[in-house]
């Protein structure tokens, strides 16, 4: 499923490694901008820096066709998160985000991620 700001739910993203967040995202990154957290679907990545959250969706059989989109933390209107269930035997999590210009945004999480740290994240870069 695609990630995007603005229709649908990107759904079983897991957690990676900073340092294997496409190359692409290097060049959209300004001075002072780091990658803080990344996750994965199959082919598309959600990457969180200090500064925004960018949605990569690769397009195509091939995958050399891809979409990036950015959000700046500074429009955030809002956001909830809400943790996994005490005895789930695939814990998830989700995130969901109202930006001030009436995109939203909505997140799962699988395989224990910290959402709590991810919520943190972000309160720490609007308020």
């Amino acid at each position: 499923m695609a990630i995007n700001f603005n229709s649908n739910s990107a759904w079983n993203l897991k957690p990676i490694n900073v340092n294997t967040v496409r190359d692409e995202v290097n060049g959209l990154l300004i001075n002072g901008e780091e990658v803080e957290m990344a996750f994965q679907t199959v082919r598309d990545q959600l990457v969180f820096t200090n500064k925004r959250i960018i949605a990569i969706d690769v397009q195509g059989i091939t995958g050399k066709k891809k979409s990036f989109s950015t959000m700046p933390y500074s429009k955030v209107q809002f956001f909830s998160i809400q943790t996994p269930g005490l005895l789930e035997l695939i814990p998830d999590s989700e995130l969901f985000i109202m930006f001030s210009n009436g995109f939203t945004a909505k997140f799962e999480f699988k395989g224990g991620v910290d959402i709590g740290k991810i919520g943190r994240m972000i309160s720490n870069y609007v308020l």
